[in-house]
């Protein structure tokens, strides 16, 4: 299978790769050339910038896939589409579940779930307009290829490479040990997909040729943040315990922390069916902690700093000796 992937060399991207040459795929690279350019050295690297709307070096060539993993707004999936044409057999998307309502739905949805309105008058990524701009590319992909079209909306992706420090923030702090400060409910649901399961389903979709949209959501048995903090501790063989602390004055988007949680939860049923294995929670964290130490353990861009959060536990126990 001839499999093209727009950007394929830095988390998401890089576990497709990987999983597509282990099957025998012959993969095409394209994008920048920037991250990542010293990884594949035997592929084909085709340059361009989808920011620019430079897609010329796709219009020559074809595949018959196309994982689509750098489409974020309309712009870049349009370019893209009409830079390719009908010279590719099926183009994969990767969406979101952001593209789904966050208030009147039920824990465990299923792909049929009404989406957000989609939008199309900005390309400013936030909170607010993410899951719509991806509501609004995955439109356009379906309105292009039709059966041609597949959707794969991952939940919170973890594993070695993660640029987000999400997950590694747990895994890190959890193998220091001691006495740990959530700012939210201990038993918040929390679904997370390892990114090389992700990629399994992707490379499996393709060569089943199979339309329709799919849930990469993991694990396969449920867990709270707690757990997942206690499950990192084993892992690295430390010991936890878990002080909830108000979240005032937290950092805004603390890893994992999510009020509406418990209705993001979905069904992965139909990807269960389609070949989305579950590498167990603990192998994800063993993973990435031995990648974030491998790699020094740079400092992190969430959660709070081993400062900031000695400093809070020592608030709490005032306030709690106080009251």
């Amino acid at each position: 299978m001839r499999i093209l992937i727009l950007g394929g060399t830095s988390f998401v991207g890089r576990a497709i790769v990987e999983d597509a040459l282990r099957t025998g795929a012959e993969v095409t690279l394209f994008g920048r050339g920037k991250t990542g350019a010293g990884l594949f050295p035997g592929l084909t690297r085709l340059i361009g910038d989808r920011d620019t709307g430079d897609y010329a070096a796709l219009r020559d060539g074809s595949w018959d896939a196309v994982v689509d993993v750098s489409g974020y707004v309309p712009r870049h999936v349009g370019q893209a589409m009409d830079a390719l044409g009908d010279r590719v057999e099926r183009y994969l998307f990767i969406s979101s579940h952001a593209v789904y309502a966050r208030t009147g739905v039920a824990p465990g949805s299923t792909e049929d779930t009404p989406r957000r309105p989609p939008v199309r008058d900005t390309e400013e990524l936030y909170d607010e307009t993410y899951g719509r701009l991806k509501v609004a590319c995955e439109d356009d992909v379906l309105a292009r290829y039709g059966a041609r079209a597949t959707i794969v909306r991952p939940g919170k992706v973890a594993g070695p490479y993660d640029p987000s420090d999400t997950f590694t923030y747990w895994a890190r702090r959890a193998a220091r040990g001691g006495r740990v400060a959530l700012p939210a409910d201990p038993g918040q649901p929390v679904q997370i997909i390892d990114s090389r399961d992700l990629a399994r389903l992707v490379v499996q979709l393709l060569a089943d040729d199979r339309p329709g949209a799919f849930h990469a959501v993991g694990p396969a048995e449920p867990v709270t943040l707690g757990g997942l903090i206690e499950t990192c501790a084993r892992v690295a063989g430390s010991q936890v315990e878990i002080v909830r602390v108000s979240a005032e004055g937290a950092p805004p988007m603390f890893p994992l922390v999510r009020p509406d949680w418990p209705t993001q939860q979905r069904n992965p049923a139909r990807a269960r069916a389609a070949g989305l294995p579950a590498t167990p929670l603990e192998v994800t964290a063993a993973d990435v902690l031995a990648w974030d130490r491998e790699r020094g353990e740079p400092p992190l861009e969430c959660g709070y700093s081993p400062e900031e959060e000695r400093a809070l536990l020592v608030r709490e126990d005032g306030a709690a000796v106080d009251g």
